[in-house]
């Protein structure tokens, strides 16, 4: 409420000044009830923070505008609202190897415009705040723009798409449900006709792409929300399986605090250690957290993923 009425003293004062009315910081606080030096510091923020051109006329004892330049801004930003707009800038910045460069330069430059109206500029929270993708797969422009297009209209996509464990390409129509990025990589998640079933399709490998002559309906209610929390990571497999995690004490320090599903429990046992379990479909992303953390952990359940880390402990041990 406090930012809401100090918009609202800010629109007053710039019609007073406006209307040739040299308003100072008696009139101010007398209109909205407030104390002088609350008064002076409204003043004090229109013309160091706002940029308003604001000079004193003795004679008139009030304020006058040096141009006719200025204007309040037309659009109310909250304290929170304008961090949020300040951070929403940066991680723009920051991705803009994505493969959409043009349209996030352009996306950066209005919000950067926008929020020189309401500070004294950007530039501080850029020296104290980033983000840095480890590594990540730029989109092709083009599929990106077809396939966010697609989304949007609820039309069908036709494309070659290439995998990693395969050497040909096979061609798909899919219904494009939801495009996202994860881990820095562009993916769409649509119904597969090929394959008769939600599938997921990274950007990258994606090729000869168009928009089909048809429109879809979502199938079976999906719900992409539903879809990235039903179990751990990105791959969806079967049926989901209850995961436990066994954590060393000097590790469990690092991890009790981090959160890696939302149907996670934690238990801290009586010599310190740490035991993690959520639901996982598929071993494939579970896999790569669990060997980044070394001897720090110990699988305890499933079995079939206890003798995956296995597998993949004794190749590597091999190798040196």
């Amino acid at each position: 409420m406090g930012d809401i009425l100090s918009y609202e003293r800010f629109l007053w004062f710039d019609r007073q000044v406006k209307g040739k009315k040299f308003p100072n910081t008696t009139s101010l606080a007398r209109k909205f009830e407030i104390s002088v030096k609350t008064a002076q510091r409204t003043t004090e923020f229109m013309r160091e923070r706002l940029k308003a051109p604001l000079l004193y006329d003795q004679s008139k004892k009030g304020y006058y505008y040096e141009n006719d330049t200025f204007s309040i801004p037309s659009t109310y930003l909250s304290s929170s609202e304008l961090t949020s707009l300040l951070v929403a800038r940066r991680l723009l910045q920051d991705m803009s190897g994505s493969g959409i460069e043009k349209e996030i330069t352009s996306a950066v430059d209005k919000i950067t415009s926008f929020i020189k109206k309401h500070t004294s500029g950007p530039d501080k929270m850029d020296e104290c705040l980033s983000f840095h993708l480890i590594e990540y797969t730029p989109a092709p422009e083009d599929t990106f723009k077809t396939v966010l297009e697609a989304c949007m209209k609820k039309m069908s996509l036709t494309f070659k798409y290439s995998s990693p464990a395969r050497k040909d390409k096979t061609e798909r129509t899919v219904d494009p449900y939801h495009l996202f990025n994860y881990m820095g990589t562009w993916h769409l998640i649509g119904y597969c006709y090929m394959r008769s079933e939600i599938r997921d399709f990274r950007l990258n490998r994606i090729s000869e792409i168009k928009i089909a002559d048809r429109y879809f309906a979502i199938k079976n209610n999906f719900n992409f929300k539903d879809y990235f929390q039903s179990s751990f990571g990105l791959y969806k497999g079967g049926s989901a399986k209850q995961v436990i995690l066994r954590f060393t004490p000097e590790k469990a320090k690092w991890i009790y605090d981090q959160i890696w599903h939302k149907d996670q429990k934690t238990k801290i046992l009586d010599d310190g250690s740490l035991e993690l379990s959520f639901p996982v479909s598929d071993f494939t992303e579970i896999e790569r957290e669990i060997l980044k953390h070394g001897a720090g952990v110990e699988v305890v359940k499933p079995e079939a993923l206890r003798e995956l880390i296995k597998t993949e402990a004794e190749k590597i041990a091999k190798i040196y």
